[in-house]
């Protein structure tokens, strides 16, 4: 119209000064897959050292060092490690022999074999294994679960062969399931048993080695077979007129005896060999007591006759055929698991206190290797005990020699020292037991997990409770099935979090956290602390439609401005795969129903490509996808006021065009162009 006055209507900005989040650029498929393998199986890179070697005699040579550990140390090995070694291992030494001994007893194995068991394995991984520290042998908890696994197939009292052969068995298949992890680089199969479910397990099964320890200090002939507390109390006061005071009396000195050098020696740690010398002490004091006597003519019960000489073979007593293979293979899989779970973290945890690596895949070889060879060498289930272990890093030793140290001083007891045992009385070895699992309780451990973590001390506590009121097989099975219910959780309920603003700055944080994080208007900036993917793509889809839902009704409540923009946080989202795509997609398209722009910020390279690959990127458009929350909430409240002007222009427009196409005589002024 003539005369009427031109307004420009400016066009929707460009974030000028944001630089886009580039696409990467694609891969061929077999290079991705190659890459994924490499970083799941190889994550320490184990060839690096082989590979930057020059020549295909080093490269040799730099793949035995890689292969047998040992070659690390033994080419630099010194005297004054081998004087630290050598006093390292005769002091694990003196501990080995009652504590092979008595959880020999506690299997329900004959005595000889704790000896056995501390002799051949400790020669494996002294060549295997990767801890300097780790002291190699048989322990409490693992002695406990082959009569309560192995017991119902063949009861020790009336088929003791039997129970013998599927021991062996159950030792093999424990091997080459540690082994074949270890080969197989599955050493992160060990980190499904969270320490809280490690923590309860372990404190179960010490206390129900201890009540089954009554036994020997009441001098009782017959014990119940069952774990659980009911049971054993049941037997124990229902044979009170059995009761030996005699037996008593010799097991609550030698265990107050012991309990009174671990206080000492714990006040003066470098009196440590006080309390490693304990127990073989007690030993050879208790059998002294009980020749002079005849305690086992007053209800003492003793050894009896040890066989002399080094492990015989017993490759032929594998049973290999059904029908008692499955027990065997069951128990072996269960004791092996709960031996690796052990060992490597005993060993990480010397190793992280003295600064150095220990490779859980060359540990579960070298566990693999020394009970698979140990079987055939008629020992029983082998790993690194605690206590073994700290008397070890406690007498100074260097390196995985002192186990070969400790292997030879327990060959010397075997060829020339076992008949001295013969009048060791039980009531000893019970209570070298119950001192030795009073240390297994972690009670600092199960109180740092009820003041961090309330569910990760249910945890813990569900598992102590099921070992303790039924049996060491329910315990496991809610320690592993509690440890994947919360991997579960995690993985197909992830946080979601609603950012803010911090006052006078650029960065966005959690509204939850920092109290001063201001909303933006307008907008609804939610982070997603977890990859996108089918296991949880639904939840997100109904969480984020639920925050959606709930700004707009804060904002119907306090009438402030409209939501116009759904910004998602994407620095945490590692992956995505099709169902994630999807979510993104559908949730484009409903936010677009409701007039709402939806915006990706800070998303990976990963999520990048799928969602182009996919399209959704395309539908997104490329101009709200940005680097940093802060670009994509100045571009949302920018694009809003641009949105506002454009309103606001054409409506004046059509006012002004309604307003000039009146008659001049209803204008007050006779001039439109006045007006």
């Amino acid at each position: 119209m003539v005369g009427m006055p031109v307004v420009d209507v400016p066009e929707t900005p460009v974030a000028a000064g944001a630089p886009r989040v580039p696409v990467p650029p694609a891969r061929p498929f077999l290079h991705i897959l190659g890459a994924h393998l490499r970083e799941t199986f190889f994550p320490d890179d184990p060839f690096r050292a082989v590979a930057r070697e020059d020549g295909h005699g080093r490269r040799a040579v730099a793949a035995l060092r890689y292969l047998f550990p040992c070659l690390q140390w033994l080419p630099c090995y010194t005297l004054g490690a081998l004087r630290s070694d050598l006093i390292a291992g005769v002091t694990v030494a003196s501990l080995a022999v009652p504590q092979g001994i008595s959880y020999a007893k506690l299997a329900d194995l004959p005595p000889i074999m704790g000896l056995y068991s501390s002799f051949v394995p400790a020669l494996v991984y002294a060549v295997m294994g990767s801890s300097r520290d780790l002291a190699v042998g048989t322990t409490a908890v693992g002695s406990l679960l082959f009569p309560a696994l192995l017991g119902k197939e063949a009861p020790p009292a009336e088929n003791p062969e039997l129970y013998m052969h599927l021991a062996f068995t159950a030792t093999f298949f424990a091997g080459v399931f540690q082994a074949g992890l270890g080969i197989l680089r599955l050493g992160f199969v060990v980190d499904f048993l969270s320490q809280a479910a490690i923590v309860g397990f372990m404190g179960g099964a010490a206390t129900v080695v201890c009540l089954q320890q009554l036994k020997g200090l009441l001098g009782l002939q017959h014990f119940t077979r069952a774990t659980d507390v009911v049971a054993v109390m049941r037997a124990v006061f229902s044979q009170t007129h059995h009761w030996r005071w005699e037996s008593l009396v010799l097991g609550c000195c030698c265990l107050i005896f012991l309990l009174m050098t671990r206080f000492f020696s714990k006040r003066r740690p470098r009196l440590f060999w006080v309390s490693a010398a304990a127990p073989l002490a007690s030993l050879v004091v208790g059998s002294i007591f009980v020749y002079l006597v005849h305690g086992q003519n007053h209800g003492i019960e003793v050894i009896g006759n040890l066989k002399k000489g080094i492990n015989p073979s017993s490759a032929k007593s594998l049973i290999l055929s059904p029908p008692h293979m499955m027990v065997a293979l069951k128990t072996g899989i269960i004791t092996g698991l709960i031996g690796l779970a052990e060992g490597i973290a005993v060993g990480r945890s010397f190793a992280m206190s003295k600064n150095y690596h220990v490779d859980n895949n060359k540990e579960m070889v070298a566990f693999g290797l020394a009970n698979i060879v140990g079987s055939c060498t008629s020992c029983y289930l082998t790993t690194g005990p605690f206590s073994r272990s700290a008397v070890n890093v406690n007498a100074g030793c260097k390196t995985a020699m002192s186990n070969a140290v400790m292997a030879v001083a327990v060959a010397v007891t075997l060829l020339f020292l076992t008949p001295l045992f013969h009048y060791t009385p039980l009531v000893v070895l019970s209570a070298i037991i119950i001192s030795a699992m009073l240390g297994v309780f972690d009670f600092p451990a199960a109180v740092r997990l009820w003041k961090v973590d309330k569910l990760d001390f249910c945890a813990c506590l569900g598992a102590y409770l099921g070992v303790v009121l039924d049996n060491i097989g329910i315990g496991l099975s809610i320690a592993v099935g509690i440890s994947v219910v919360r991997i579960l959780l995690f993985v197909a309920r992830p946080r979601t979090t609603a950012l803010g603003k911090m006052p006078n700055s650029t960065m966005y944080r959690r509204m939850d956290q920092y109290a001063m994080a201001e909303s933006v208007p307008g907008v609804l900036v939610l982070q997603v602390d977890a990859p996108i993917f089918f296991a949880n793509a639904s939840y997100l889809r109904e969480r984020i439609s639920r925050w959606i839902n709930e700004e707009e009704e804060r904002i119907k409540a306090t009438g402030e401005q409209s939501l116009q923009c759904v910004v998602l946080e994407m620095g945490a989202v590692a992956g995505i795969d099709t169902s994630g795509t999807k979510l993104i997609e559908d949730l484009s398209k409903s936010l677009h129903m409701k007039n709402i722009q939806i915006a990706l910020a800070n998303p990976g390279s990963e999520v990048m490509k799928k969602l182009d690959m996919s399209k959704v990127l395309m539908r997104i458009d490329d101009e709200w996808i940005f680097q940093k929350v802060g670009d994509a909430c100045d571009y949302a409240l920018l694009n809003s006021i641009v949105e506002l002007h454009h309103v606001v222009i054409l409506n004046f427009r059509t006012l002004s065009k309604w307003y000039c196409d009146l008659p001049l005589e209803s204008c007050g002024h006779g001039d439109h162009n006045l007006c």
